[in-house]
């Protein structure tokens, strides 16, 4: 990945592709040694803009996270001594930086976690931290997602996005809260943001909301990284094994989703004999667990549930579709949310036939829900189809297609379009 005369396109897609993997890692690293999230955050910033200009010119590092790490930890220096602090400080900022550099940016640290990117969580996740700005700001710090991406996620405005990460850092800086481990309790109280979290950066990685991927596997990869180190942590906590169960579930379809040109893959079309049974083992260990303790399940674990009626069937045509109608209706009740009340749509339209998914959807519609969510209309516009409304199906795929953002998304739309077009 060397060479002089590096060009710019190639550089900067080198250094997002870097960015995407190694950004939480180079945070959590930076705010070990900063003890201030915010300031980890900008750091890391800087040193991307540093590699945008430099690569081009100088070629690709062999080692770009270790140069990352540098270049941010230089920045850091350089800011202690713009500000005129004592050079007793600089000093020992310096040698904790050097420490850092010299050792693995994700080496086990002291402590009952021994994992940054699991403190970098816990940190964000403090209760000065409004709910939604915790979870905003972890996603870009952990995952390296954009303002664009975490709005997409949150189904909110870009505009909204950012503001819930300023303020964020400012509650944090606000309230002087240090780069450290809750205790016992504290951790307790702040589980559901760091599953929310968890989750969501699973979801960005399974299906990419933008871009030219249909998935990001190293999202995905890191979020189930997390969510069994979670586990090995808080093994009495149910919803922890319900969310790494769905995950593990979800995960296993991963090679049946991408076609052989790289196209996506949906569901009733996967060849199943592709699936990877060894993470459909290990979830539906982990939804047995989840199970089997005394403490009240709640969504991750009915969504694993979900997952585990589909693992378990053969075919699409053998899934208990009654079963997963039921179970979204106990979801919808836990967890209310008009994307609940979609997928529950499909499942209904599976089980008692597309009019019934179809008048669930229409009051999704009626309702102004879901508005601008690509999904919502290709949902639509297959229970159209069944219905043998070719022309409303095909202005729905078409409608999808316009609404996403993922290029591979918006492929497979215009697809299913032109194949009612044809047909």
């Amino acid at each position: 990945m060397t060479g002089k005369g590096t060009d710019e396109a190639s550089a900067r897609r080198a250094v997002e592709a870097v960015w995407r993997i190694e950004s939480g890692r180079l945070i959590a690293g930076l705010a070990r040694v900063t003890r201030d999230v915010g300031l980890a955050e900008e750091l890391a910033q800087d040193a991307l803009v540093v590699a945008l200009e430099q690569w081009p010119v100088t070629g690709i590092p062999p080692n770009p996270a270790g140069w990352l790490m540098t270049t941010a930890k230089n920045r850091a220096i350089d800011a202690h001594r713009r500000r005129t602090l004592q050079q007793r400080k600089v000093e020992e900022l310096g040698r904790n930086l050097e420490i850092s550099v010299t050792t693995d940016v994700d080496d086990a640290i002291d402590d009952h976690i021994g994992d940054d990117l699991l403190r970098l969580i816990f940190t964000a996740a403090h209760p000065v931290v409004p709910l939604d700005s915790r979870v905003a700001l972890t996603l870009r710090c952990l995952g390296g997602l954009s303002t664009d991406e975490i709005a997409r996620a949150f189904l909110i405005p870009d505009k909204t996005a950012a503001q819930r990460i300023v303020r964020a850092k400012r509650a944090l800086t606000v309230n002087n809260v240090q780069f450290e481990l809750p205790g016992p309790q504290e951790m307790a109280e702040r589980l559901s943001s760091v599953l929310q979290v968890i989750y969501l950066v699973f979801n960005e990685g399974y299906s990419a909301t933008s871009g030219d991927d249909w998935m990001r596997p190293a999202l995905s990869d890191e979020a189930l990284r997390l969510g069994r180190v979670l586990a090995q942590l808080v093994p009495a906590e149910p919803e922890v094994h319900g969310l790494l169960a769905l995950m593990e579930i979800q995960a296993s379809r991963s090679l049946a989703r991408i076609g052989p040109d790289g196209e996506p893959v949906l569901l009733p079309d996967q060849d199943r004999r592709r699936w990877d049974r060894l993470l459909i083992r290990r979830g539906l260990e982990s939804l047995d667990r989840a199970m089997s303790l005394t403490a009240p399940i709640g969504p991750y674990t009915v969504q694993a549930a979900i997952a585990a009626c589909h693992a378990r069937a053969a075919t699409v045509q053998d899934t208990d579709w009654q079963q997963i109608a039921a179970l979204y209706e106990v979801l919808g009740q836990l967890w209310a949310s008009p994307v609940v009340e979609l997928n529950r749509a499909v499942a209904v339209g599976m089980a008692d036939g597309p009019a019934a998914g179809l008048a669930i959807v229409d009051e999704l519609i009626a309702a102004g829900q879901l508005t601008g969510y690509p999904q919502l209309a290709s949902v639509r516009g297959d229970l159209l189809a069944k219905l043998g409304d070719t022309a409303g199906a095909r202005a729905e795929f078409e409608r999808a297609a316009s609404l996403t953002r993922n290029q591979q998304e918006q492929e497979l739309f215009l697809a299913r379009a032109s194949s009612l077009q044809t047909g």
